[in-house]
């Protein structure tokens, strides 16, 4: 997992509550357990003016001019700006996949479903609360401003606006530590290699029948 300090990104605004974790990527794409491909099916009901199917070759695929991923200003996005409960609906971990996969980094929300949530985390994403009123400020300025970005500093908890107004934002400080340093659940195990391997090496003479 890449870790994550300080991002400087274009924002795009996706200006629906309740998106669910289907919208963000539909069920036939879930066959697959690489966490890597999915991007070009991110929001893919959205993005694309026909039926999209695992194999397909997105490049070729007819777009939906009206939905906002698709707009030329906001390509090559990182930050998303989402509305409230965003990545409700089943708990699939493919959801983070695929928007990490297209190249977000930070999303910011007034709220989130839970299971999403924890799952952007362990995904290398960050997910961040800000009140409602917040959000919706920062959701005119980027429709209002071409090129709007905005950046996002883990370490100090802040999201500054090209205007160089300071949003403070929480974030949990276990959670902060495994993002910063890049630290998915295997890799926070592997920091104990040592510690396994000696428990490992105690066990086998303690008890010798186990590993007969």
């Amino acid at each position: 997992m890449n870790p994550f300090t300080t991002l400087r990104g274009l924002a795009v605004p996706l200006d629906r509550a309740n998106v669910d974790t289907d919208a963000i990527i539909p069920k036939q794409f879930l066959k697959s357990i690489k966490r890597s491909g999915f991007g070009p099916n991110a929001f893919d009901e959205w993005r694309y003016l026909d039926r999209g199917e695992p194999g397909m070759d997105c490049a070729n695929r007819p777009k939906n001019p009206d939905f906002v991923l698709n707009q030329a200003r906001y390509q090559g996005a990182s930050v998303l700006l989402a509305r409230e409960n965003f990545g409700c609906g089943s708990s699939r971990e493919h959801a983070p996949w695929a928007l990490e996969d297209y190249g977000f980094r930070a999303i910011i929300a007034p709220s989130y479903a839970d299971i999403f949530f924890n799952n952007c985390f362990k995904n290398g994403i960050l997910p961040i609360v800000l009140p409602a009123d917040v959000v919706d400020r920062l959701f005119r300025e980027a429709f209002a401003s071409e090129g709007y970005s905005l950046t996002v500093n883990l370490q100090d908890q802040t999201v500054t606006t090209p205007s160089g107004e300071t949003i403070d934002f929480a974030v949990d400080g276990e959670r902060k530590h495994r993002l910063l340093h890049g630290l998915d659940d295997i890799g926070l195990t592997l920091q104990f290699t040592d510690e396994i391997k000696a428990y490992e090496a105690r066990r086998r003479k303690e008890a010798a029948w186990l590993f007969a």
